[in-house]
């Protein structure tokens, strides 16, 4: 009988539970649910105001010397040691000797040509004083002038013909020219610097035997420097030799002014691009830096300038209207890394000075104040 009353007890129990847990679920049910509140997002706006954009045309590069010379070898001999040691970093003055290879053997034989050709015009004197007597004179004087130790003096003017045939005939003139012509190789056993300026390579050092035709190294002068530039083929007819530009280290940390100072007149058929040439000088430069140069191209006339994030793939940008954001058509008219120039944006109206995350049109928006209005304090 106690289990009975035991197990009656707790179903009475069950169902009073139920009963109160089933109202509960009745009573939330009903209850109306909570309202979120419709957050406005408060973005930066600019109106326009149309101007005369300029645009800069952005161009990497790196320097290289606008004076070089590589330096090759047309003789054979040792390489003898000098004032001033071969190595790269040193310095030249213009008209220093660079190189000096061991001539010796080669002088020998062209101190040899000059006297055979002193001893043939000596032999023909005689005849020159019975037959020629009105050109003896200066073939007198020639002899008298005639150094060893110097360069062979030009020859005396022919003034007629029978004396062109008498010195002709004795080989005069042909003996003068083979001297003349050993002279000149002789004098390509030295190297001397055609300009002041600094070796940035050496391949051969003292005591080396040089070869002709071996490459010795390269000298440039470290004072002026050109920088290659590659633009599009669009800016062919605006870039004009002469102008300015900046010039930027990868760090931004420096400005360099520069000048064009060629134009290729030939457009590059793979990359449709035309080659520009910008020289520089500052004592800060060296040959191989990378810079940055910012070319003045045109100017373009009632447009403005904006971030490119804000120009949409369809060359829309958003603009506000009564609290809402719409879109309206624009037609670019130049990109750079940053910043796009537009046309056709009527004055007045107000764009986003940046952009919305998740924006679209008809959103509703919160224009904040600015202190400008112009769209140079776009950023």
């Amino acid at each position: 009988m106690l289990r009975k009353v035991i197990l009656s007890v707790l179903g009475v129990a069950l169902i009073i539970g139920a009963f109160f847990f089933a109202n509960y679920l009745i009573d939330n049910k009903n209850k109306p649910k909570p309202v979120v509140p419709k957050v406005v997002k408060t973005v930066l706006v600019d109106t326009v105001q149309n101007s005369l954009i300029p645009i800069v045309i952005s161009a990497n590069g790196n320097l290289t010397a606008k004076q070089r010379v590589e330096l090759y070898s047309e003789v054979q001999g040792v390489f003898k040691t000098g004032s001033k040691l071969f190595k790269p970093g040193q310095k030249f003055n213009k008209g220093e000797t660079l190189i000096r290879l061991d001539a010796s053997e080669y002088y020998a034989s062209v101190q040899s040509a000059k006297s055979n050709l002193y001893n043939s015009i000596a032999a023909i004197m005689p005849d020159l004083r019975l037959d020629f007597p009105n050109v003896y004179p200066k073939w007198q004087n020639y002899l008298n002038g005639f150094d060893l130790n110097k360069s062979t003096p030009q020859l005396p003017e022919l003034s007629d013909e029978k004396e062109n045939y008498f010195i002709t005939g004795r080989g005069i003139v042909s003996t003068y020219y083979n001297v003349k012509n050993l002279e000149q190789r002789l004098s390509k056993y030295r190297i001397s610097a055609p300009f002041t300026g600094i070796l940035t390579e050496a391949l051969v050092t003292e005591g080396t035997l040089v070869r002709s035709g071996q490459k010795l190294g390269e000298f440039i002068n470290p004072s002026v420097y050109e920088m290659e530039v590659a633009v599009s083929k669009s800016f062919a007819d605006v870039l004009k030799e002469g102008e300015k530009v900046s010039l930027t280290n990868l760090e931004k940390t420096k400005t360099y002014n520069g000048t064009v100072s060629r134009v290729n007149g030939s457009i590059d058929a793979t990359t449709q691009t035309i080659t520009v040439y910008v020289e520089v000088k500052h004592p800060d430069l060296k040959e191989g830096m990378y810079l940055e140069a910012n070319l003045n191209a045109e100017k373009v006339e009632n447009a403005i300038e904006i971030d490119r994030n804000l120009l949409l793939d369809s060359e829309e940008i958003y603009v506000v209207r009564d609290s809402l954001l719409d879109v309206i058509s624009v037609k670019p008219a130049h990109f750079s890394d940053e910043k796009v120039v537009l046309k056709d944006v009527p004055n007045g109206t107000i764009i986003l000075r940046k952009p919305v995350p998740g924006a679209y049109a008809g959103m509703q928006v919160k224009a904040a104040e600015i202190n400008s209005s112009t769209v140079d304090s776009i950023q």
